[in-house]
Formats: C-alpha cells, sequence, structure tokens
C-alpha cells in the first residue's frame, strides 16, 4: 500500500520528509525559544509547500520539478536563519509565504496576458523609474545606495525588480523591437540595446551596485552572443565590459579593497579588520569539515552577515561540506532544467526570458558562492531562494514564475500566427 501511495508523489513526499525532520532538529536545539505560535508557523510553512507543490501539478502542465528544487533551497535558507536568529527567521517565514503568493500570481499573470514582447517601452520606462527613485531615495548604506525605507524595519531594493524589467527589455528587444527599427532603415540597432544597458549600469556605479551590475552585464553579454546578428556589436561589448571594469577598480575605493582582501587576506591588521569575514568564512567552512558540527554546535554568528550574504559558510559550518556540494547541485539542477525549457520553448519571447533566468540564478549563486570560498572577490549579493532578504527573495519567486510559465506550450498566445519564432 505504501509503494502504491509513494509511486507517483515520491519526490514530493520526500521533501516533506525532510522539512519535518528538520524542523524537527531545528527545535530539538533551540527548545527554549518555542511557543506555540512559532510550531504552528512552521507547521503551516510545510503544509503550504506540500499544498503549493501540489496543486502546481494540476494547474500547470509544465515543469514541476523546479519548483520541488526551489523548495529544498527555501528549507535549507530558513533552518540556518532560523538558527541565527529566530527573529530574523520568522521574518524570512513570512517572506516565504509572501513570496509563494508572488510566484502565483506571476505564474497566472504572464499565462494569461498576450503580447508582451511588444510592450520594450514599458519595460524601459518602468526601469528608470525604479532607478530614478532608488537615487533619490535611498540612503547610503554598507557602501551602496540600494534600500529604500518604508519604515525602521522595512525596506526595499528596487534594484532586485529591475533585473526581472531587464530580462524583459533584452527578451522584447530581439524578438520584435530590432526587427521594427529595421524595418525603419535604422541602422546600427544593435546599439540601441547596448546603450541601454550601460546607461542601466551607470545608474549601478551611482548606486555603488556593482554586483548587481555584473549580472545586467551578464544576462546582456550571454543573450547577445546567441542571437545578436551583429558579430561586431559583440567584440564592443567586450570592450567596454573590460573599460567599465577598470573604471569601477580605480572609482571605488571599496572595490580596491575587496580585490586587495581576495588576493591577501592573511596579513595581521586584515583579520582582525577589514578581511574579518571572509577568514571567518574559511575557517567556518573548515572547521565543518565534510558532515559538520551539527546544528547549535558551530559558531556561524561570529561571521558578519551569515544570514545573508555569506549564508553559505554557516551552512556549510553546521551541516558540512556535503550540504554545501548539495546546494551547488540543486542549482545546478535548476539550471539544467532551465535550459532545457528553454530549449524546448517553441517562441522566441519566452525562449529568452527561460535563458535569461537560467543566466540570472547561474551568475548570482556564482558571484555569491565564489565570493565565500575566495574563488572570487565578494560582491555582497545574496544567494537566492537561501538568504535572508525580502526583495532578493519575492524577485526570485517572480523570475521562478516565469520559468514555470515559459516550460508550457504557449501556442494559445499566438492564434493568429504572429512572427515569433
Amino acid at each position: 500500500m505504501l509503494d502504491k501511495i509513494f509511486k507517483q508523489r515520491k519526490p514530493r513526499n520526500l521533501l516533506l520528509i525532510f522539512e519535518i525532520l528538520s524542523i524537527l532538529l531545528l527545535f530539538t536545539f533551540n527548545n527554549n525559544n518555542i511557543d506555540r505560535y512559532i510550531i504552528i508557523l512552521f507547521l503551516g510553512l510545510i503544509l503550504i509547500v506540500y499544498i503549493s507543490n501540489l496543486v502546481l501539478g494540476k494547474v500547470s502542465s509544465g515543469d514541476n520539478y523546479i519548483f520541488l528544487i526551489v523548495s529544498m533551497l527555501l528549507s535549507l535558507g530558513i533552518i540556518t536563519i532560523y538558527r541565527l536568529s529566530p527573529k530574523l527567521g520568522l521574518r524570512q517565514l513570512i517572506w516565504v509565504l509572501a513570496g509563494i503568493l508572488v510566484f502565483y500570481l506571476t505564474y497566472f499573470i504572464i499565462r494569461a496576458m498576450r503580447r508582451l514582447e511588444y510592450m520594450t517601452g514599458l519595460y524601459l520606462g518602468l526601469s528608470i523609474l525604479f532607478f530614478l527613485l532608488t537615487i533619490i531615495l535611498a540612503p547610503s548604506k554598507y557602501g551602496a545606495k540600494n534600500w529604500i525605507e518604508i519604515s525602521d524595519s522595512i525596506t526595499i531594493q528596487l534594484s532586485e525588480f529591475t533585473k526581472i524589467l531587464v530580462i524583459f527589455l533584452i527578451a522584447s528587444f530581439y524578438t520584435t523591437f530590432q526587427t521594427r527599427l529595421k524595418k525603419l532603415n535604422y541602422k546600427y540597432t544593435s546599439y540601441y540595446l547596448m546603450a541601454v544597458i550601460y546607461i542601466f549600469v551607470g545608474f549601478l556605479f551611482i548606486q555603488r551596485d556593482l554586483g548587481t551590475a555584473a549580472i545586467f552585464i551578464a544576462i546582456y553579454t550571454l543573450i547577445q552572443y546567441i542571437y545578436d546578428e551583429d558579430r561586431k556589436s559583440i567584440l564592443v561589448n567586450i570592450g567596454l565590459m573590460v573599460f567599465g571594469s577598470v573604471v569601477g577598480f580605480f572609482l571605488f575605493s571599496h572595490v580596491r579593497n575587496r580585490v586587495d582582501i581576495w588576493l591577501n587576506p592573511w596579513t595581521a591588521d586584515k583579520v582582525v579588520n577589514s578581511a574579518r569575514q571572509i577568514v571567518q568564512s574559511l575557517f567556518g567552512i573548515g572547521e565543518g569539515g565534510f558532515i559538520g558540527q551539527g546544528i547549535g554546535l558551530g559558531y556561524p554568528k561570529q561571521i558578519a552577515f551569515a544570514y545573508s550574504d555569506v549564508i553559505f559558510s554557516a551552512i556549510c559550518e553546521e551541516m558540512g561540506v556535503l550540504t554545501g556540494i548539495g546546494i551547488i547541485m540543486l542549482y545546478m539542477l535548476l539550471v539544467y532544467r532551465a535550459i532545457k525549457i528553454a530549449l524546448n520553448q517553441e517562441y522566441l519571447f519566452y525562449r529568452i526570458l527561460a535563458l535569461s533566468v537560467a543566466i540570472l540564478f547561474t551568475v548570482q549563486a556564482f558571484l555569491n558562492i565564489g565570493g565565500v570560498i575566495k574563488l572570487i572577490p565578494m560582491t555582497g549579493l545574496t544567494l537566492p531562494f537561501i538568504s535572508y532578504g525580502g526583495s532578493s527573495l519575492i524577485s526570485s519567486f517572480v523570475a521562478l514564475g516565469i520559468l514555470q510559465v515559459t516550460s508550457e506550450d504557449l501556442s494559445y498566445k499566438y492564434d493568429r500566427g504572429l512572427d515569433n519564432e
């Protein structure tokens, strides 16, 4: 009988078992701070994640494994954040619930809307508006001007949502807008989008948000390489990337400082000051070893921003490098399925959307994990679906909703045979 029950639902039920065991282990460690409200909230999360996966299998004909993969990443993130700070853990729990709602809203809205590839001007206008609002309203914090303060405890990072707009902008440009420019006898059309992207990068330079700038350039460059017919423009883009990197290095002292720390964090003055975060991060990963010290038995709180920028190190310290490898494999599976979705998608606009989301998750995960293990300089970017942060989590769920739509047969959107191939 059990075989019959688990036959069709094995991945979903394995996720349920994992979450229950993880929560029990977490409560065992932190039993002094548990009340009925917290237990109900965590049980509610488990139930909502399970039902969300169940409902998705009913309403979507696309790839239902991507939400399962993300559910595992979410579980690891919440467990770690709650262990580091119960207060932040409960906040993240609420953000996850909101994120799941946003995922379904994104899925149904994009699935219902038509002619999204013709809204290039809207994507451009909203992106510029978000940049201007951030520059005008956001105070300087941690060396960057990114967060608009709604209240003492609530901030919003609009650049997280601008990533989504840029993905739509690039997809619509290569699908319809460039073709329309060529029909009007405009020349050098490839450089129009390039100019827009680098204007956006300039805005991000003003905000001192170079991590997000790297994501913008990575998405644009890879899509340009695949879909742009003007191969010379690719060389121009590479030249601008090199020039921008040099300018960023000499213009911003915190960039030079991060590169210096990356090259050699082990001098006595750096270890106790500027390089303390990366040094503690490396020590934490080393102390955890292959199987970890156990939840609550490590010292990840000694690492600055262990719940956000360097959460990968906190996970490795208490759950082991084996869990860290598992996280990397989950991202690889997510990106693999996103690329597979792009390859199987018939319509160009949604094909580019799927591929752009794959690049987004790849680059952001690489920049975060690579910085934590000292493979590259640290960027301050969050780890998708794991790090603490409402804006990052919500925008990641929006991207996931887009990916879910692109995994389906969308021929009903093109009944009139629009040229979108």
